[in-house]
Order: structure tokens, then sequence, then C-alpha cells
């Protein structure tokens, strides 16, 4: 299961410039992943709710975070994958400018 931001909680955490992809088509890329059973779209800022809600084993989280910088940390193991190099859409936003 996926936690994917809305499109109103991306603008506000990262600008109005963003999304690039809007939710409904970031939301079909993951559910085409065949390891993804259910995107679930949030609203708030953070996936708090929604871990509360699912209650998973695991929170996996992309990025160079601490386990115990991640919101639902206390609630379940937390595993954190570092990035591909060239795979973000902040480095590709930056590359096409």
């Amino acid at each position: 299961m996926v936690g994917l931001n809305s499109d109103k909680s991306v603008k506000r955490l990262k600008g109005n410039d963003r999304p690039y992809f809007n939710e409904k088509d970031r939301k079909f890329m993951l559910e085409s992943i065949k390891y993804v059973d259910k995107v679930y779209i949030f609203d708030e800022d953070t996936p708090l709710k929604l871990i509360e809600f699912i209650r998973p084993d695991i929170i996996v989280k992309g990025g160079d975070y601490k386990p115990l910088e991640i919101i639902g940390n206390e609630l379940c193991e937390v595993r954190i994958f570092d990035y591909i190099n060239g795979y973000s859409t902040t480095k590709i936003l930056e590359n096409i400018k």
C-alpha cells in the first residue's frame, strides 16, 4: 500500500509550481507497479492519520532521512531506501529549467 500526497498537499509543501504530475497521473503510475496493491491519497501534510488507519508493519521512505525522523516511526518499523541518482522530480525540473 502506498500513501500519496494530494495535489493540495504537495503545493503546500513544495510550492505553487508543484506537483509536476497531477495526483490522478501519479496514482496511476504507482498502481501500475505490480507490487502496489492500493494507493491512498491524503490531503494532510503528513500521512499520520493514514498510517494510524492502515496500521502497517513497515513504513518505507525514500531519501536521506533517519528512521526516527519519519512520521509514524513509533507505530511500526521504518526502512529508508536511498535515492537513485537522476530519479528525483526536483532534479528533473532543475535540468529542464
